[in-house]
């Protein structure tokens, strides 16, 4: 990795995004930087990213033009995502940054619910760290090697890829 300024721009974008590079970036970081400089700065990088995908997602809500309609879930899916996480609160978002489990369920009912972006962002940011540090931590204490890192971001891509594959199908197969 060639600076901790460069890792906090893929964090970011990776935020700002689908979220899938992450964990092989984390811990390719810990092979460079210390693990704590790779928490704060990469969990910074990474809440900002966060808020304003947050930020934009709710603004997409909002203003219901149609040709937005394709890249939002739908009504149906919002509903069934706040039947299932009826409250969402800071310590749900803390919680979800902070495991390796996906927050876009919370995610989409914090934009629903008009969270604060402020007390998002500062959810995201302190769950983030001790996630972040311990890969970093991971990275750092047993140097993985690259083609196994490698596989990993391969391995997540394609389980991102093969769940919305699926989710697709589900949503064709019921409507």
């Amino acid at each position: 990795m060639a600076s901790l300024w460069v890792l906090c721009g893929w964090l970011f974008l990776d935020g700002l995004t689908i979220g899938v590079a992450t964990t092989p970036l984390l811990l390719l970081a810990g092979r460079s930087f210390p693990p704590l400089e790779v928490a704060l700065a990469g969990g910074l990088a990474s809440a900002a990213g966060s808020a304003i995908q947050m930020w934009a997602l709710r603004a997409m809500l909002a203003a219901g033009r149609p040709w937005m309609r394709r890249f939002l879930p739908t009504r149906d899916a919002l509903d069934a995502t706040l039947r299932a996480h009826p409250s969402t609160s800071f310590v749900a978002i803390f919680i979800a940054r902070a495991t390796p489990l996906p927050d876009a369920p919370v995610k989409l009912v914090a934009a629903v619910a008009g969270y604060p972006l402020g007390l998002y962002f500062l959810a995201v940011l302190l769950g983030a760290i001790p996630y972040y540090g311990a890969l970093a931590w991971l990275g750092h204490r047993f140097r993985l090697p690259l083609w196994s890192i490698g596989a990993l971001a391969t391995v997540l891509v394609l389980a991102f890829v093969a769940d919305r594959f699926r989710r697709g199908r589900n949503l064709a197969a019921t409507g």
